[in-house]
């Protein structure tokens, strides 16, 4: 089967084939059984409890990347033929302290290859910040029909939640390299959890994700795992401070309480009145009790809930710098994918970063799409997604549009 078809098999296969018209239904006073079924997966709960596999109380220290627990789960809504084994282990947070993260293993329910099933380090989409934005707690597992996807394609997917989703610890919202510690640290917690994994891995990022799996690859320059093969970026890519100096209503999961938010986990002498006005604080204790955007709904511009000259706050330049790309080389090669339509993060932001990573020697292939929205990028790239993996499990050179580079 070529690679076209063996896509598209497998993007039918993920995503449920949404495109496909129903058969007529036979003429019945009966109630179809198809009808009851969906009827009844409508007015289902979308996610599970926090039960006892995410407590952490009374946990013994460990090294990052040591599994604490793992599960079999099979309630999440994937498709046939994908087990999921849910895992929790170690990493460390922004000041080096033990921290226990959960995630999720999706492998192939079929007998692994001799090397095992490559591995895909999965870094999803902002959702919130309280525990159970966890996209593990998510019967679709926030993103699973993409990341089932790469799995009937014979990999192995391991989607970390980051620290404080799911587990009982504070999370560090769009802090990159918090993010990127979590990212990395997942694949040695699920090959000890599952068996039939290669050591080798990609890291795949989407939406805010994108910018985690670009920090993973400045972060192992000094790791140095030499089974890291590089990472995929499906998003825009933007320095961080420019998303709060707009004067419109920010775009959901950009406001300040989730800055202020991220920024008190990773500094706790950071005081919350040091930045958000008073609308601001009236909104920040909604961020930290449920999932959603609270302050989109509000329809308040950032610059009437931050203070004014907020962006000399110290604890803010320092957390922002942790998320500033193109400032620490990259230890693999980089793919960025992402829209030109993106009218949030406009396309010349991204040509910086990329401008700032090229200058110092990265291997980055960029590639714009002129005519697909942001919502559509995932799937109007799939090709180029697998046959850019692919090509890192085989060992090719990885291609590069940086100027002077091939």
């Amino acid at each position: 089967m070529n690679l076209v078809k063996l896509l598209s098999c497998a993007l039918v296969a993920a995503l449920g084939c949404p495109w496909v018209p129903a058969a007529p239904a036979a003429q019945s006073q009966e109630p179809h059984p198809a009808h009851e079924t969906a009827e009844r997966l409508r007015h289902a709960p979308r996610t599970f409890p926090i039960k006892k596999f995410y407590d952490t109380a009374n946990l013994a220290a460990g090294k990052p990347g040591d599994l604490i627990r793992s599960q079999e789960f099979d309630q999440y809504d994937l498709p046939e033929g994908v087990l999921a084994t849910r895992i929790l282990y170690h990493s460390r947070s922004a000041s080096g302290q033990d921290v226990p993260v959960s995630g999720v293993v999706l492998y192939p329910d079929r007998k692994p290859p001799a090397q095992g099933w490559p591995i895909i380090a999965w870094a999803h989409a902002l959702d919130g910040v309280a525990r159970q934005c966890a996209p593990t707690l998510r019967k679709n597992v926030q993103h699973g029909p993409f990341v089932s996807m790469y799995v009937k394609l014979g990999y192995a997917v391991v989607a970390t939640d980051y620290a404080g989703l799911g587990t009982a610890v504070r999370n560090s919202y769009a802090d990159a390299q918090s993010n990127a510690t979590d990212v990395i640290y997942s694949v040695p917690a699920a090959r000890a959890a599952v068996h039939g994994l290669d050591a080798r891995w990609v890291a795949v990022g989407i939406g805010e994700g994108g910018p985690s799996v670009v920090a993973v690859a400045e972060s192992e320059a000094d790791v140095q795992d030499p089974n890291y093969l590089g990472s995929l970026a499906i998003s825009s890519l933007d320095d961080p401070l420019n998303r709060y100096r707009s004067s419109t209503p920010p775009n959901t999961y950009h406001s300040p309480p989730f800055l202020a938010f991220g920024i008190k986990t990773d500094y706790s002498d950071f005081e919350l009145k040091d930045l958000l006005t008073e609308q601001g604080m009236n909104l920040y204790p909604q961020v930290e009790q449920s999932c959603g955007d609270p302050v989109v709904e509000s329809k308040r511009s950032p610059s009437e809930m931050l203070k004014p000259n907020w962006a000399d706050n110290k604890f803010a330049k320092l957390y922002f710098s942790r998320s500033t790309l193109g400032e620490h080389p990259a230890k693999r090669p980089v793919m960025i994918i992402t829209s030109e339509l993106d009218s949030a993060t406009p396309i010349q932001t991204t040509e910086q970063v990329i401008a700032r990573m090229c200058k110092q020697g990265d291997k980055v292939q960029f590639e714009r799409l002129p005519e697909s929205d942001p919502g559509s990028v995932f799937g109007d790239s799939v090709r180029d997604q697998i046959s850019w993996i692919q090509s890192r499990f085989e060992g090719r050179q990885a291609k590069s549009n940086c100027s002077g580079q091939h």
